[in-house]
């Protein structure tokens, strides 16, 4: 009875927030909002993850995997899923409310002309080029960015700057926004959002933090740089390391043998080489113009 109560406020809910949910023909839950549609697609490794599409015709149950691209991160199961066609729901409705205005006008950017400009409030436009975009921030609207993420220069990028914008004038983005925001502050500056909230991050919580913890845990250690499966010696990969990975062209290389299914599962910051299990390497290479010093 509480599942069958639950199921219909569901449907209730989602019929009253405009929301189509069905099956594709691949199998794999798919949803409609409006023009937008979004899909639980099955990764290679068992998970899903969340992907979208615009303007299709046909019935949901008709659509494949070919119609839906993008990887907007994993997702554990299908409440999950459906909790974020709910956010998108919930970020359409608050950037309706926002107005923002959309022109055309002649402005030089850092990545080209403009070829579309938005308007979020005065003193704030975001530019879209051919190849890129990001936003002007007038010398007012600049002097409010916090000094520790402040730049020099009025624009800001699309890929992670534009969460600087959106952390010191949160009333001019959505909800979702936001958390985006969030987050790519938490992996970009984890300095400067330890600071802003008051806490240290723990280990898995910032990509870039991990990243330098990694780096100095390893500074000595040799990292791979280069890999190839090995056509000489059959399920191994064959490897150059450098200290600490270094990557400038002056730092001493080395060859090393690892087997393929170990390497496979390296790290996400790199492979680190086990001198106790890796043994240096100077027969036959499978690199072309090899040129490293014999081990």
């Amino acid at each position: 009875m509480r599942t069958s109560n639950l199921q219909h406020e569901l449907a209730s809910t989602s019929e009253d927030l405009g929301v189509e949910f069905g099956v594709s023909a691949d199998g794999f839950p798919v949803a409609r909002i409006a023009d937008t549609f979004r899909a639980m697609v099955p990764a290679r490794d068992g998970a899903s993850v969340l992907a979208s599409a615009w303007r299709l015709t046909r019935q949901l149950s008709e659509l494949t995997r070919d119609d839906f691209h993008g990887h907007e991160g994993r997702l554990e199961d299908e409440t999950t899923f459906r909790a974020c066609v709910f956010e998108t729901v919930q970020h359409k409705g608050e950037l309706s409310a926002l107005g923002r205005i959309q022109t055309r006008m002649a402005a030089s950017t850092p990545w080209g002309p403009s070829q579309l400009a938005t308007t979020y409030a005065e003193g704030i436009v975001s530019h879209m080029t051919a190849g890129h975009g990001g936003f002007h921030l007038s010398a007012e609207r600049n002097a409010r960015i916090l000094p520790m993420l402040r730049k020099s220069s009025p624009w800001y990028e699309e890929d992670s700057e534009w969460a600087i914008v959106a952390l010191t004038f949160p009333d001019l983005f959505t909800s979702y926004e936001r958390k985006c925001a969030d987050e790519t502050i938490r992996n970009s500056w984890p300095s400067a959002w330890e600071e802003i909230h008051g806490r240290e991050l723990a280990p898995g919580q910032s990509w870039t933090k991990d990243r330098e913890a990694f780096e100095r845990k390893h500074a000595g250690d040799w990292i791979v740089i280069s890999a190839i499966f090995s056509s000489h010696h059959a399920d191994m990969t064959e490897v150059i390391a450098t200290r600490g990975g270094g990557r400038d062209g002056r730092a001493e290389e080395m060859r090393f043998l690892v087997p393929r299914a170990e390497y496979a599962a390296r790290d996400r910051f790199g492979f680190v080489i086990d001198p106790d299990r890796h043994d240096p390497y100077d027969g036959p290479s499978s690199f072309v113009g090899w040129r490293g010093r014999v081990a």
